[in-house]
């Protein structure tokens, strides 16, 4: 490989010992130098690519703490999004359009990503709204942990009228006449939401190899670089892990993945983290996917489901029993590990359980982390400190506080979580956003939320000593969260040795608008030194990605990306056809939309 040169940017190094610069050098993968434009051209420049920055903005590439990109990715060219759409008449119109072109026996799915509070009519659709759009197309739409909504087509294929299943953590709402609405209701968990989610139909393999490329290249073109995946529900081992497996033997990963290992059945989470310890090891990598770890749900004694449409859940009287003797095996063979915890009153549990481990096996600096953590104390802050202990924090309060408010109270919400003494207090926090069944996946979001303390509608939610400044904000997503999977010697600063991960920036992050910094992108996005997204002036530099499929996906037409409004059926969207190349295809006829979330234009075939 030739050594690459960066000149003339604005670069943010996070690294004390040379806080910004105009240049850097890469070799290998690495960053071999840094400078001024003149230095790094003079030492490195003879015999090297060149790149002009063209005195964009430069940082370290961005790190998901905590995200679910191994399952989003199976699922993501099925997934109709409404991220950052900004009328809930845009987003029906979206929906009509993809019930039109979805094939039978497929479901029109909307998970995750949106808020009621984002749309200008601030209100949900109602369920004659989704009827009305979508009559014969099934349709699942996630809102949050608390609800689903499905219109009747979708109750027609589960059979829920005619043959419902029992739900031990749900109901399925009735009308008089006992027949589903089609409203699914959490009580207190997602159980029902998530099991009826996994009745539709899947991709196969191919697609789901596609799906996963394409998720990664949205995550690239958000200035994403690596992420740690924290399992999730129905996501088993190592079956549901051959796409990404199959993708880093290919060298066709354009994410760092590091992953834990999430306990599936409930009464036999002891037998299953057993098996994995004497099937695998934490640790091995190269450097684009290892697995990190257990959780974050490592008992479903110990789920605190953060569901505000309900009051807090009391965890299982067997839980201190369950969890403890899951963590000794844990320790005792050196696996790091999470805990999924929202509320501080399971937090006081969980570490009553951690510490009574500690006494007998000592963790001895194993990396272990708190997820959440919205409500947490000093006190239980300090503990996890004393422990050794992380905080993965994320932003779901943008997309839920609202919700939070009215059960808890303003004065409740105004350390949900309480970020910046954690960071008083010394513990390391990683930012993330838990994407994507309810938060969006956009770095960008939780950014903006970090640093104005803002929902999605624009409550404000903290006093001004819970936000954060830009910078520390940006080192919660880089050096921060490469804590949580023991790699702060490899990434999250542009400096001598590390990894060559970063992001050139579509507007400068430290001086736009806070209004604007949900609106940000990348322009050019490097893994290891690789260029794996360019557009604008580094079109020319944009790796090929093989054409969405399944061909009726939402990503094949306008509107079926995050943050993109529709074509010319809305008098919202800026809309023209011409014909250029971009990183889908080439040389083929695409409609340009407005896209409301980053200030640009997104290409889709049609």
């Amino acid at each position: 490989m030739r050594d690459i040169v960066l000149t003339n940017g604005k670069i943010t190094t996070l690294d004390p010992a040379q806080p910004t610069a105009e240049a850097l050098a890469i070799r290998a993968g690495k960053v071999v130098g840094i400078g001024t434009t003149d230095a790094i051209l003079k030492e490195f420049g003879k015999d090297a690519d060149q790149i002009d920055l063209h005195g964009r903005t430069v940082i370290p590439g961005l790190n998901d703490s905590h995200t679910h990109l191994i399952r989003g990715g199976l699922n993501y060219t099925m997934e109709l999004r409404w991220d950052g759409i900004p009328s809930l008449r845009d987003a029906l119109e979206l929906l009509r359009i993809q019930a039109v072109n979805t094939p039978p026996p497929q479901w029109v799915r909307v998970v995750g990503g949106w808020s009621e509070f984002q749309f200008q009519e601030r209100r949900m659709p109602t369920l004659e709204e989704i009827n009305a759009a979508a009559p014969d197309t099934p349709v699942f739409i996630l809102h949050l942990y608390g609800q689903a909504l499905l219109n009747q087509a979708a109750i027609r294929a589960l059979g829920y009228d005619t043959n419902p299943p029992d739900f031990d953590r749900g109901l399925i709402e009735r009308d008089q006449q006992g027949r589903s609405t089609g409203m699914l209701i959490a009580k207190p968990s997602a159980a029902i939401l998530y099991q009826t989610l996994a009745l539709a139909p899947r991709l196969q393999q191919t697609d789901q190899i596609i799906s996963t490329r394409h998720f990664m290249r949205e995550l690239n073109r958000l200035g994403i670089t690596s992420v740690i995946d924290a399992g999730g529900g129905g996501q088993y081992y190592p079956d549901d892990y051959a796409v990404v497996q199959q993708l880093a033997e290919q060298d066709q990963l354009t994410v760092r993945i590091a992953y834990n290992l999430f306990a599936q059945k409930p009464q036999q989470e002891l037998d299953e983290i057993r098996r994995w310890v004497q099937l695998t090891r934490p640790g091995a990598s190269d450097g684009l996917l290892q697995l990190i770890g257990a959780g974050e749900n490592l008992t479903w004694a110990a789920a605190d489901f953060e569901n505000f449409l309900e009051p807090r859940p009391d965890l299982a009287a067997t839980m201190e029993q369950d969890l403890q003797h899951i963590v000794e095996v844990l320790v005792s063979n050196r696996w790091p590990f999470r805990v999924h915890a929202t509320y501080n009153e399971s937090i006081e549990r969980f570490l009553q359980v951690f510490e009574t481990v500690h006494r007998s096996i000592p963790f001895d600096g194993l990396h272990w982390m708190i997820d959440h953590a919205e409500t947490i104390s000093d006190r239980n802050i300090e503990r996890v400190r004393e422990l050794g202990g992380g905080i993965a924090i994320q932003h779901r309060m943008a997309f839920q506080g609202e919700y939070f408010v009215d059960r808890y109270g303003q004065q409740a919400a105004q350390r949900t979580p309480p970020i910046r003494r954690m960071l008083e207090l010394g513990v390391p926090v990683g930012a993330g956003t838990d994407a994507t069944r309810v938060a969006s996946y956009n770095p960008w979001v939780c950014l903006y939320w970090l640093v104005t303390g803002k929902t999605l509608g624009g409550l404000s939610l903290y006093p001004a000593e819970n936000t954060l400044d830009r910078l520390t904000a940006l080192r919660l997503w880089t050096q921060g969260s490469a804590w949580f999977s023991s790699e702060e010697q490899q990434k999250g600063t542009l400096a001598l040795g590390q990894y060559a991960d970063l992001a050139v920036l579509s507007a400068d992050f430290f001086s736009v608008e806070p209004e604007d910094i949900q609106r940000l992108t990348s322009v050019l996005t490097m893994v290891d030194g690789k260029v794996v997204y360019a557009v604008d002036e580094f079109q020319n530099l944009a790796p090929p990605l093989p054409p969405v499929s399944p061909d009726w996906s939402p990503l094949t037409r306008p509107g079926g990306q995050q943050g993109t409004t529709l074509s010319a059926t809305s008098h919202h969207t800026l809309v023209h056809q011409h014909t250029v190349g971009c990183h889908h295809h080439s040389g083929t006829a695409y409609r340009e939309t407005f896209n409301p979330w980053s200030g640009g234009c997104g290409c889709f075939a049609f």
